[in-house]
């Protein structure tokens, strides 16, 4: 199953499993000098269409949480979600929206587990990671593998 993790951001992490192969890394959507906003979420849609070549089953990603963030950082994170699911749909590929406290809870037992408690732990999964929105996207690649094997079973 090819499956792409996304912990959506200003700097989204991601983790994919394509044809058994695992790789991540985090992928800049700031704004630019002379752009207006909307061309974080033009520069999003151009990177994540471009997973479409991937054979993609299965998208992963944190649930936002309404109030929780505020400002430019909730905008993005709902942003890219709507995006998310219409290319999900556009595409008939499945998806699965995590929380936040679930997934620290999974990955550290703590569902309160801060940046750095996530960081962490994800050194088991990938030594030398240091970059908080990977660590995230690397446990929710490893929670999806996780529930789709358990479902399986």
């Amino acid at each position: 199953m090819n499956i792409l993790a996304l912990d959506n951001g200003s700097r989204s992490g991601w983790a994919s499993e394509i044809n058994g192969q695992r790789n991540s890394g985090v992928q800049c959507f700031g704004v630019h000098p002379g752009d207006t906003p909307g061309w974080r979420y033009i520069r999003f849609n151009v990177w994540l269409y471009k997973w479409r070549e991937k054979n993609l089953d299965l998208v992963a990603y944190e649930r936002p949480i309404p109030f929780h963030n505020s400002g430019a950082s909730a905008e993005v994170a709902f942003g890219f979600s709507t995006r998310i699911e219409e290319f999900c749909s556009r595409h008939n590929i499945r998806r699965m929206l995590v929380s936040p406290s679930t997934l620290k809870k999974w990955a550290t037992g703590n569902g309160r587990a801060k940046k750095p408690q996530m960081v962490k732990a994800a050194q088991i999964l990938k030594p030398g990671i240091v970059d908080d929105n990977e660590a995230d996207a690397l446990w929710l690649l490893n929670f999806a593998v996780e529930s789709l094997r358990r479902k399986a079973s």
